[in-house]
Protein backbone atom coordinates (compact mmCIF):
# COMPACT_ATOMS: atom_id res chain seq x y z
CA UNK A 1 0.00 0.00 0.00
CA UNK A 2 1.44 3.38 -1.00
CA UNK A 3 1.86 6.21 1.50
CA UNK A 4 -0.69 8.33 -0.40
CA UNK A 5 -3.31 5.55 -0.36
CA UNK A 6 -2.66 4.90 3.32
CA UNK A 7 -3.11 8.59 4.11
CA UNK A 8 -6.35 8.72 2.10
CA UNK A 9 -7.77 5.66 3.87
CA UNK A 10 -6.78 7.07 7.27
CA UNK A 11 -8.47 10.39 6.47
CA UNK A 12 -11.73 8.77 5.34
CA UNK A 13 -11.73 6.36 8.28
CA UNK A 14 -11.48 9.38 10.60
CA UNK A 15 -14.30 11.12 8.74
CA UNK A 16 -16.52 8.03 8.93
CA UNK A 17 -15.88 7.73 12.66
CA UNK A 18 -16.77 11.42 13.08
CA UNK A 19 -20.05 10.96 11.16
CA UNK A 20 -21.07 7.94 13.23
CA UNK A 21 -20.09 9.58 16.53
CA UNK A 22 -21.95 12.83 15.85
CA UNK A 23 -24.98 11.02 14.41
CA UNK A 24 -25.11 8.77 17.47
CA UNK A 25 -24.88 11.79 19.79
CA UNK A 26 -27.81 13.50 18.05
CA UNK A 27 -29.80 10.25 18.02
CA UNK A 28 -29.38 9.97 21.80
CA UNK A 29 -30.22 13.65 22.22
CA UNK A 30 -33.29 13.30 19.97
CA UNK A 31 -33.77 17.00 19.13
CA UNK A 32 -37.02 18.31 17.58
CA UNK A 33 -38.95 15.27 18.79
CA UNK A 34 -37.01 12.76 16.69
CA UNK A 35 -36.54 10.58 19.75
CA UNK A 36 -40.16 9.44 19.36
CA UNK A 37 -39.19 7.44 16.28
CA UNK A 38 -37.36 4.92 18.43
CA UNK A 39 -34.20 2.89 17.94
CA UNK A 40 -32.55 2.02 15.61
CA UNK A 41 -34.62 4.21 13.25
CA UNK A 42 -33.61 7.45 14.97
CA UNK A 43 -29.94 6.43 14.73
CA UNK A 44 -30.21 5.68 11.01
CA UNK A 45 -32.05 8.99 10.56
CA UNK A 46 -29.37 11.14 12.17
CA UNK A 47 -26.32 9.26 10.89
CA UNK A 48 -27.76 9.41 7.38
CA UNK A 49 -28.45 13.16 7.60
CA UNK A 50 -25.01 13.87 9.06
CA UNK A 51 -23.40 11.83 6.25
CA UNK A 52 -25.33 13.79 3.61
CA UNK A 53 -24.45 17.11 5.22
CA UNK A 54 -20.78 16.14 5.62
CA UNK A 55 -20.43 15.27 1.95
CA UNK A 56 -21.95 18.61 0.96
CA UNK A 57 -19.80 20.51 3.47
CA UNK A 58 -16.56 18.83 2.44
CA UNK A 59 -17.31 19.87 -1.13
CA UNK A 60 -18.69 23.38 -0.77
CA UNK A 61 -16.24 24.63 1.88
CA UNK A 62 -13.06 24.03 -0.18
CA UNK A 63 -14.86 25.19 -3.34
CA UNK A 64 -15.76 28.49 -1.66
CA UNK A 65 -12.11 28.91 -0.58
CA UNK A 66 -11.00 28.49 -4.21
CA UNK A 67 -13.62 30.82 -5.66
CA UNK A 68 -13.24 33.56 -3.02
CA UNK A 69 -9.77 33.22 -1.44
CA UNK A 70 -8.58 35.35 1.45
CA UNK A 71 -11.66 35.21 3.71
CA UNK A 72 -11.40 34.12 7.37
CA UNK A 73 -11.70 30.37 7.82
CA UNK A 74 -14.97 30.71 9.76
CA UNK A 75 -16.56 32.39 6.71
CA UNK A 76 -16.03 29.25 4.62
CA UNK A 77 -17.59 27.15 7.37
CA UNK A 78 -20.57 29.53 7.43
CA UNK A 79 -21.01 29.16 3.67
CA UNK A 80 -20.80 25.39 4.05
CA UNK A 81 -23.45 25.46 6.80
CA UNK A 82 -25.94 27.26 4.54
CA UNK A 83 -25.17 24.94 1.61
CA UNK A 84 -25.56 21.89 3.86
CA UNK A 85 -28.96 23.07 5.08
CA UNK A 86 -30.52 23.03 1.60
CA UNK A 87 -30.26 19.34 0.57
CA UNK A 88 -30.65 18.18 4.16
CA UNK A 89 -33.87 20.21 4.46
CA UNK A 90 -35.11 18.49 1.30
CA UNK A 91 -34.31 15.09 2.79
CA UNK A 92 -35.96 15.89 6.14
CA UNK A 93 -39.04 17.33 4.45
CA UNK A 94 -39.37 14.26 2.22
CA UNK A 95 -39.11 11.95 5.24
CA UNK A 96 -41.72 13.98 7.11
CA UNK A 97 -44.07 13.85 4.11
CA UNK A 98 -43.64 10.08 3.86
CA UNK A 99 -44.36 9.61 7.57
CA UNK A 100 -47.33 12.01 7.63
CA UNK A 101 -48.82 10.77 4.36
CA UNK A 102 -49.30 14.29 3.03
CA UNK A 103 -47.51 17.54 2.16
CA UNK A 104 -47.57 20.50 4.54
CA UNK A 105 -45.79 23.30 2.67
CA UNK A 106 -46.24 25.68 5.61
CA UNK A 107 -43.82 23.50 7.59
CA UNK A 108 -41.01 23.91 5.03
CA UNK A 109 -39.58 27.24 6.33
CA UNK A 110 -39.48 26.08 9.96
CA UNK A 111 -37.95 22.77 8.85
CA UNK A 112 -35.20 24.69 7.05
CA UNK A 113 -34.60 26.83 10.15
CA UNK A 114 -34.21 23.80 12.40
CA UNK A 115 -31.87 22.14 9.90
CA UNK A 116 -29.82 25.33 9.59
CA UNK A 117 -29.35 25.41 13.37
CA UNK A 118 -28.01 21.85 13.34
CA UNK A 119 -25.83 22.62 10.28
CA UNK A 120 -24.36 25.66 12.00
CA UNK A 121 -23.73 23.60 15.15
CA UNK A 122 -21.91 20.85 13.21
CA UNK A 123 -19.94 23.35 11.11
CA UNK A 124 -18.99 25.22 14.27
CA UNK A 125 -17.55 22.02 15.72
CA UNK A 126 -15.49 21.56 12.55
CA UNK A 127 -14.19 25.12 12.66
CA UNK A 128 -13.37 24.88 16.38
CA UNK A 129 -11.42 21.65 15.79
CA UNK A 130 -9.38 23.20 12.98
CA UNK A 131 -8.82 26.39 14.97
CA UNK A 132 -7.59 24.50 18.03
CA UNK A 133 -5.25 22.42 15.84
CA UNK A 134 -3.81 25.62 14.38
CA UNK A 135 -3.28 27.03 17.87
CA UNK A 136 -1.50 23.85 18.97
CA UNK A 137 0.73 24.00 15.90
CA UNK A 138 1.55 27.65 16.57
CA UNK A 139 2.40 26.85 20.21
CA UNK A 140 4.55 23.93 19.10
CA UNK A 141 6.38 26.10 16.60
CA UNK A 142 6.92 28.75 19.26
CA UNK A 143 8.38 26.22 21.70
CA UNK A 144 10.85 25.03 19.09
CA UNK A 145 13.09 27.95 19.97
CA UNK A 146 15.20 29.26 17.14
CA UNK A 147 13.65 27.03 14.45
CA UNK A 148 12.07 29.44 11.97
CA UNK A 149 8.66 28.54 10.60
CA UNK A 150 6.44 29.91 7.80
CA UNK A 151 3.50 31.92 9.07
CA UNK A 152 -0.03 30.56 9.51
CA UNK A 153 -1.01 32.29 6.27
CA UNK A 154 0.87 29.53 4.44
CA UNK A 155 0.81 26.55 6.81
CA UNK A 156 -2.93 26.96 7.42
CA UNK A 157 -3.59 26.09 3.78
CA UNK A 158 -1.42 22.97 3.79
CA UNK A 159 -2.68 19.46 4.61
CA UNK A 160 -2.21 18.64 8.30
CA UNK A 161 0.53 16.12 7.52
CA UNK A 162 2.69 18.89 5.98
CA UNK A 163 2.14 21.75 8.42
CA UNK A 164 5.13 20.88 10.62
CA UNK A 165 7.33 19.77 7.72
CA UNK A 166 10.46 21.67 6.66
CA UNK A 167 9.94 23.82 3.60
CA UNK A 168 12.07 23.11 0.52
CA UNK A 169 10.65 25.27 -2.25
CA UNK A 170 7.56 26.93 -3.71
CA UNK A 171 6.69 27.39 -7.37
CA UNK A 172 3.79 29.21 -9.02
CA UNK A 173 1.43 27.27 -11.30
CA UNK A 174 -1.21 29.60 -12.73
CA UNK A 175 -3.22 30.78 -9.69
CA UNK A 176 -1.87 27.99 -7.52
CA UNK A 177 1.29 27.44 -5.51
CA UNK A 178 3.11 24.12 -5.35
CA UNK A 179 4.68 23.82 -1.90
CA UNK A 180 7.42 21.19 -1.54
CA UNK A 181 8.48 19.98 1.90
CA UNK A 182 10.62 17.19 3.32
CA UNK A 183 7.37 15.27 3.97
CA UNK A 184 5.81 15.67 0.54
CA UNK A 185 4.19 18.41 -1.52
CA UNK A 186 0.81 20.07 -1.98
CA UNK A 187 -0.87 22.40 -4.44
CA UNK A 188 -2.69 25.29 -2.74
CA UNK A 189 -4.59 28.35 -3.91
CA UNK A 190 -2.14 31.16 -3.16
CA UNK A 191 0.01 33.70 -4.97
CA UNK A 192 3.78 33.28 -4.89
CA UNK A 193 4.19 36.80 -3.49
CA UNK A 194 1.93 35.91 -0.55
CA UNK A 195 3.83 32.66 0.01
CA UNK A 196 7.14 34.52 0.05
CA UNK A 197 5.74 37.02 2.55
CA UNK A 198 4.72 34.12 4.79
CA UNK A 199 8.31 32.80 4.68
CA UNK A 200 10.12 36.01 5.56
CA UNK A 201 11.48 34.41 8.76
CA UNK A 202 13.14 31.61 6.77
CA UNK A 203 16.58 31.63 5.16
CA UNK A 204 15.48 31.51 1.54
CA UNK A 205 15.08 33.64 -1.56
CA UNK A 206 13.11 34.13 -4.72
CA UNK A 207 15.30 32.77 -7.50
CA UNK A 208 12.93 33.16 -10.44
CA UNK A 209 9.68 35.00 -11.08
CA UNK A 210 7.84 31.75 -10.29
CA UNK A 211 10.20 30.09 -7.74
CA UNK A 212 11.23 30.50 -4.09
CA UNK A 213 13.85 28.19 -2.57
CA UNK A 214 15.00 27.48 1.00
CA UNK A 215 18.77 27.93 1.07
CA UNK A 216 19.44 24.80 3.13
CA UNK A 217 17.62 22.69 0.54
CA UNK A 218 20.17 23.40 -2.22
CA UNK A 219 22.41 20.41 -2.94
CA UNK A 220 24.09 21.40 -6.20
CA UNK A 221 24.21 24.19 -8.76
CA UNK A 222 24.45 24.14 -12.55
CA UNK A 223 25.75 27.47 -13.90
CA UNK A 224 26.08 28.96 -17.34
CA UNK A 225 25.41 32.07 -19.45
CA UNK A 226 24.34 34.25 -16.54
CA UNK A 227 21.79 31.73 -15.39
CA UNK A 228 21.81 28.81 -12.99
CA UNK A 229 19.76 25.80 -11.96
CA UNK A 230 19.56 24.81 -8.31
CA UNK A 231 19.39 21.08 -7.60
CA UNK A 232 17.31 20.62 -4.46
CA UNK A 233 17.31 17.85 -1.87
CA UNK A 234 14.06 16.36 -3.17
CA UNK A 235 15.51 16.06 -6.67
CA UNK A 236 13.61 19.00 -8.13
CA UNK A 237 15.41 21.66 -10.15
CA UNK A 238 14.75 25.35 -9.58
CA UNK A 239 15.76 27.77 -12.36
CA UNK A 240 17.63 30.96 -11.47
CA UNK A 241 16.82 33.77 -13.88
CA UNK A 242 19.25 36.45 -15.03
CA UNK A 243 17.52 39.10 -12.91
CA UNK A 244 18.03 37.18 -9.65
CA UNK A 245 21.44 35.68 -10.48
CA UNK A 246 23.70 38.61 -9.39
CA UNK A 247 22.07 39.04 -5.97
CA UNK A 248 22.17 35.31 -5.23
CA UNK A 249 25.82 35.10 -6.30
CA UNK A 250 26.64 38.08 -4.10
CA UNK A 251 24.88 36.37 -1.19
CA UNK A 252 27.04 33.28 -1.66
CA UNK A 253 24.41 30.89 -3.01
CA UNK A 254 26.90 29.75 -5.68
Amino acid sequence: MTAALSETLRKWAARLAWIVALGTFLAILGPYGTGRVGWPQVWVYWVGLIALGALVGWTTGPLAAKLVPGLPRWAYYAVAAVCISLPVTGAVFAINVAMAGGVNWAALPITWFFVLVISAFVSGIGWAGEHMAALREAASAGSAGSTARPSQALTGKLPHRLRQARLISMSAEDHYLRVRTDSGEALILMRLSDGIAACEALDGAQVHRSWWVAREAVRDVKKGDGRATLILEDGSEAPVSRSFYPALREAGWF
